[in-house]
């Protein structure tokens, strides 16, 4: 396994995160005991989950399920780096959602006990809350640090100039804001790279890919259509509009003598403001076959031919689309 700090922090996390958002929903709690103990075997020590997940049987089963893990000690806990969300509707009173004062506490004090732990690593924010005034978030934030419940703040799915905003509020209170950023980043989806990335780097932020398979496109999908795996519609549809290109793209990876997903993980990890993609495995097989990304080292050529099949927003703003 190999490592890097958290953005600007001290803090050593693996080059790939395990994101935990199948544990409950589409992986049994047995099976995600496994994976995680085997996760930690490999050397990754970076969780990521959010108190919504588990939303087919309810929010927070997918906490509650690595709180059961946690607990069963042999310093698992001890050997993570603990990340988890905030934001999303946990309940109907219009108090269970977003990032008031009332529900960033509330809502960490729940996801302590769901976790069974005293402390969360990275407390991310899972959205914008545009109702929400930075002078309101950054005083529940820094209460939940000064308490020692919360070691680290980060983001996910904000915008270059929120990122921006939220620093810039945090500063004026002498406290450290962002560590990290949570974004939407594939091949097939660059738009980050035109203020999010730029950000990130201006602020010292570690910038956290989740999707980085496209859904599952970007993971061999042509090949096992054709192999006859059954797919969800919405799945197959978005196939069939981009045929050409995922065809080229396995065509590509074919050539290479790597796995489509393997090769998508590369392309990520070859950028230096990634941190560490967020693979979501449903198997045992899906987790360990992950770590061939770690190997792969793409050459210029290669990258290039990406960028010609995938073609990103052009750059970074305001280049991209002026001068």
């Amino acid at each position: 396994m190999e490592y890097t700090t958290l953005g600007r922090t001290g803090l050593g996390v693996s080059r790939l995160c395990l994101g935990t958002m199948n544990f409950g929903p589409e992986t049994s709690e047995a099976d995600s005991f496994k994976i995680m103990d085997q996760a930690l075997g490999l050397g990754i020590n970076f969780f990521d989950t959010a108190n919504v997940y588990g939303w087919k049987l309810g929010e927070g089963v997918t906490e509650q399920i690595l709180g059961r893990w946690f607990a069963q000690g042999g310093g698992r806990r001890e050997q993570v780096v603990l990340a988890t969300k905030v934001f999303g509707k946990m309940g109907k009173r219009p108090t269970e959602r977003g990032l008031s004062a009332f529900h960033i506490r509330r809502a960490c004090e729940d996801s302590l006990k769901r976790l069974q732990t005293d402390h969360i690593d990275l407390y991310q924010m899972h959205h914008v809350d545009r109702a929400a005034p930075w002078e309101e978030i950054w005083q529940a934030m820094e209460t939940l640090v000064a308490q020692g419940k919360v070691l680290y703040v980060g983001s996910s799915n904000f915008a270059g100039w929120q990122l921006a905003t939220a620093q810039a509020a945090a500063s004026s209170r002498h406290f450290m804001g962002l560590v990290s950023e949570q974004s939407l980043y594939n091949l097939r989806a660059r738009t980050i790279e035109l203020e999010v990335i730029p950000a990130c780097r201006a602020y010292g932020l570690g910038l956290i890919p989740w999707s980085p398979l496209a859904g599952g496109m970007l993971g061999g999908m042509g090949a096992k259509i054709q192999a006859g795996r059954r797919m969800r519609e919405d799945t197959l549809r978005d196939y069939q509009q981009s045929k050409k290109q995922i065809d080229a793209w396995e065509a590509l990876c074919k050539k290479l003598g790597e796995q489509p997903a393997d090769v998508a993980l590369a392309w990520l990890l070859s950028n230096p403001a990634v941190t560490a993609p967020i693979i979501g495995p449903r198997t045992m097989d899906q987790l360990t076959g992950s770590l061939k990304a770690l190997k792969i080292r793409l050459k210029t050529d290669t990258l290039k031919q990406l960028d010609q099949l995938f073609p990103g927003p052009g750059g970074e703003a305001p280049e991209a689309y002026a001068w």
